[in-house]
């Protein structure tokens, strides 16, 4: 079978015309919610059950959502659905996401922190990274004690590590060397 991304780009870029700039973030947060609910194991095996028709588990898909799906959405879904893409439909989502953000000069950006983040620490550290990247970022902060201090932060391709872990790497490397 095809990559992922490769079958999931033409449905985004498809998307990404259709839907108005200013509807795209409200889109994003549909999209995700669709992504989230098809990448469910029983959703994907309820809709590869041959005795079940297309429109069946539009409409499982579609009731299960806690808001009315836009009309550009819906017609994704039935696309992929009838071409039995349904699969990919994360990865259409995350694809879309970047052409939006890219779209925006904003990119996402995963931050590891060994300890929670409160609102205050979360907006300087917020400064402090859209300054070191040159652009907007949106921040998802994830808790991740093996860190011991710091925070490691993921932007794209781009990665800034200043964790204690990663420096006390550093120096087991200059003494060993």
């Amino acid at each position: 079978m095809a990559e992922l991304a490769t079958i999931a780009r033409p449905y985004a870029e498809a998307l990404f015309k259709v839907i108005a700039p200013a509807e795209q973030r409200g889109a994003i947060e549909q999209l995700d919610l669709l992504a989230t609910l098809t990448a469910d194991p029983q959703v994907r095996q309820f809709a590869e059950n041959p005795r079940v028709s297309t429109q069946q588990v539009f409409d499982v898909i579609t009731g299960a959502l806690p808001a009315p799906l836009w009309p550009a959405l819906q017609n994704l879904l039935r696309a992929m659905l009838e071409n039995g893409r349904l699969v990919a439909l994360p990865e259409v989502a995350a694809q879309y996401r970047a052409l939006v953000n890219a779209g925006s000069g904003v990119s996402d950006a995963l931050v590891y922190s060994a300890f929670p983040i409160d609102e205050a620490q979360g907006a300087e550290v917020l400064a402090a990274l859209e300054k070191r990247f040159g652009r907007k970022l949106n921040a998802t902060v994830q808790i991740d004690p093996s860190l011991i201090g710091g925070i490691r932060v993921v932007v794209g391709d781009e990665v800034y590590d200043g964790s204690v872990k990663a420096r006390l790497e550093q120096m087991k490397v200059a003494l060993t060397a």
